[in-house]
């Protein structure tokens, strides 16, 4: 039977061991630098949110989000920022359950998050639920020093 919770700030350690698994998998081990300490701060954070899947009292998946404000809308809604299923569970819904407990945490708010292009199976996944897919450029930058006119 899997059960599915929301992680409190007892459960920093859990949810870093899962992300590290994620990351992992997606190839971005160095990208996970947040402490278990740093963790346990984020999880008291009402607007930060982890649901960990459990079987027979095992991790094994979790997704989170994060709430957030449309300044075009003026609404809220919730930024998906993780769904990840242990290797040995996945194909046995257990990525659909925590989908579903996403769609009832969220109270009817829009639900947006992003999925690499070349994620074909984690596309099809989302399509099957229900989600529609939209095409997007993502940007990241990291200021080191301000811009200026020159």
């Amino acid at each position: 039977m899997v059960s599915i919770r929301r992680a409190t700030a007892g459960d920093a350690a859990t949810v870093l061991g899962l992300m590290r698994e994620l990351a992992e998998h997606q190839n971005q081990g160095a990208a996970i630098t947040v402490s278990v300490d740093r963790m346990e701060e984020l999880l008291r954070r009402p607007e930060v949110v982890y649901l960990i899947a459990e079987r027979e009292g095992r991790a094994i998946g979790y997704v989170s989000w994060l709430q957030r404000v449309s300044l075009w809308s003026g609404g809220d809604y919730l930024a998906l920022d993780d769904l990840y299923v242990c290797a040995g569970e996945r194909g046995h819904g257990v990525g659909e359950r925590l989908m579903r407990a996403v769609s009832a945490a969220s109270d009817g708010k829009v639900i947006r998050w992003e999925v690499a292009e070349t994620n074909v199976s984690a596309q099809r996944f989302y399509q099957r639920i229900g989600a529609g897919l939209v095409s997007k450029k993502i940007c990241r930058w990291q200021a080191v020093e301000s811009l200026t006119a020159g």
